[in-house]
C-alpha cells in the first residue's frame, strides 16, 4: 500500500482541480468523498443504502459508514500506489480512523497541504457567479463576465443568481469551512504533517507548489 495525501482546502480554493493535477502527475488515484457518495447511493450498494437512511432521516451519516466507504475504495486496484483524498477526513476523529485503517493496510499518509487563500478572494470568486435561466450555462462577473450584462449570450435567457453563490451565503459556507475543519488542521500540523500552499497563486504555480511540497514529505519520510 502506498502513501496518501491528504488535500485541504476552503470552498472556491481550487482543491478539485488541484487534486486531479496531482493526482495524474503522481500517478495516484483521486478519492473525492462527494463523488464516493454519489456512487454508492446511485449503485445502491449495502453502504449506499445504509448512508440514504441517515440522510432521509436528515440525519449525518456516521463516520463508520463514510470510513467503510473509504476502505473499499482504497482496496481497489488503483490505490496500490496511494491515493489523494479530497473531502476526506473532516474531523480529527476520522482522521484518526484513517491512520488506523492505512497502518492495518500498510499505507499511511506522508503529507496534508492546505490550500490557503483569503476569505475576501474565496468570496469574490465564488459570489461572482451567475447562472442563465433556460440551460444554466455559467459565468463569472470578473473572470467570464456575458457579453451583455444579465444576458446570456449562447441562449439570450436572463441570468440569475443561485441561493449557494450569493456572496453572504458563500461568506455563510466559508465561515462554516473554518470553524469545522480548525480542529483538523490542528491534528495534522501538530503531526508535521501540514504543509501550507497559497492559493491565490496562478493555477499552474499552486501545482508546482503542492507538487514539489508532497516530494519532499515523501523524501523526508523514506
Amino acid at each position: 500500500m502506498g502513501d496518501f495525501i491528504v488535500l485541504l482546502g476552503p470552498p472556491g480554493a481550487g482543491k478539485g482541480t488541484q487534486a486531479q493535477r496531482l493526482a495524474q502527475s503522481l500517478g495516484m488515484a483521486h478519492i473525492s468523498s462527494g463523488d464516493l457518495f454519489r456512487e454508492h447511493l446511485k449503485a445502491q450498494t449495502e453502504l449506499g443504502k445504509l448512508a440514504q437512511s441517515y440522510m432521509n432521516r436528515g440525519e449525518l451519516v456516521p463516520d463508520d459508514v463514510t470510513i467503510a466507504m473509504v476502505r473499499e475504495r482504497v482496496g481497489r486496484p488503483d490505490c496500490a500506489r496511494g491515493a489523494i483524498l479530497d473531502g476526506f477526513p473532516r474531523t480529527p476523529a476520522q482522521a484518526a480512523a484513517l491512520d488506523e485503517m492505512l497502518a492495518e493496510l500498510s499505507g499511511r499518509v506522508v503529507s496534508v497541504p492546505l490550500i490557503q487563500v483569503p476569505a475576501e478572494v474565496l468570496i469574490e470568486r465564488l459570489g461572482g457567479r451567475w447562472t442563465c435561466r433556460a440551460q444554466g450555462h455559467v459565468y463569472h462577473a470578473k473572470y467570464n463576465p456575458p457579453r451583455v450584462p444579465g444576458v446570456c449570450d449562447i441562449d439570450g435567457s436572463e441570468l440569475y443568481q443561485r441561493e449557494d453563490d450569493l456572496p453572504a451565503t458563500v461568506a455563510r459556507r466559508i465561515q462554516v469551512y473554518l470553524e469545522q475543519t480548525a480542529p483538523l488542521v490542528d491534528y495534522y500540523r501538530q503531526k508535521g504533517l501540514l504543509v501550507e500552499i497559497d492559493g491565490t497563486q496562478p493555477i499552474e504555480e499552486v501545482s508546482a507548489r503542492l507538487l514539489e511540497a508532497v516530494e519532499k514529505a515523501r523524501k523526508a519520510q523514506s
